[in-house]
């Protein structure tokens, strides 16, 4: 795999060896960049079921000015801090190896808030109800969450939030949402 464009356009990135992680295909990766253009510049990032990290150092080669990347397997955060070490993003990232819930919580704890959420769960995954409720203490205003699935399947991500692109790549879907304004509103009072 290699990094599409920025500043480290054309530089190598290595995936966890195993059936653990499903890398997103460059082809992906390159019009899901495409779709995202003017949110990435000086975002923060936060990237949860990370696998390599590709779409976090994506972001940061393309401007983002900080990204935590959230894996529960080893494997998968050795070969991202291989990555963020290789590409020279370590002052600029935070890998953590934790389950997403734990991560979350310890997130929300720092008060750091984000633009811009990764999602790439297992495509088995098809209720997300949970994960978007835990997302909401971390959500910096306009925040847009990127989920990543199985084309033409739409997870179940709960109330509060609304689609507001989706494209299919082969069998690759990624559907963009933001909070709900009306949402938004209730949760303030």
């Amino acid at each position: 795999m290699r990094i599409i464009a920025g500043e480290a356009r054309g530089r190598r990135i290595e995936a966890p060896e195993g059936r653990n992680t499903r890398p997103t295909l460059d082809r992906v990766r390159e019009n899901l960049f495409n779709m995202l253009q003017g949110e990435i510049s000086g975002s923060r990032v936060l990237d949860l079921f990370a696998g390599s990290g590709a779409l976090s150092f994506e972001a940061l080669s393309r401007g983002a000015e900080y990204a935590c990347l959230v894996d529960h397997d080893r494997k998968a955060s050795a070969v991202q801090i291989k990555n963020a070490d290789t590409l020279g993003y370590r002052d600029r990232t935070r890998i953590m190896t934790s389950d997403w819930r734990r991560a979350l919580k310890e997130i929300e704890s720092t008060g750091k808030c984000f633009d811009m959420v990764f999602l790439d769960p297992p495509y088995a995954k098809l209720d997300l109800t949970d994960v978007f409720s835990g997302l909401i203490p971390v959500l910096g205003e306009d925040a847009i969450i990127v989920l990543e699935h199985e084309a033409g399947k739409n997870p179940e991500t709960g109330a509060g939030y609304e689609c507001v692109k989706q494209r299919n790549w082969g069998f690759c879907g990624v559907s963009i949402y933001r909070r709900n304004e009306a949402n938004e509103e209730r949760d303030a009072k």
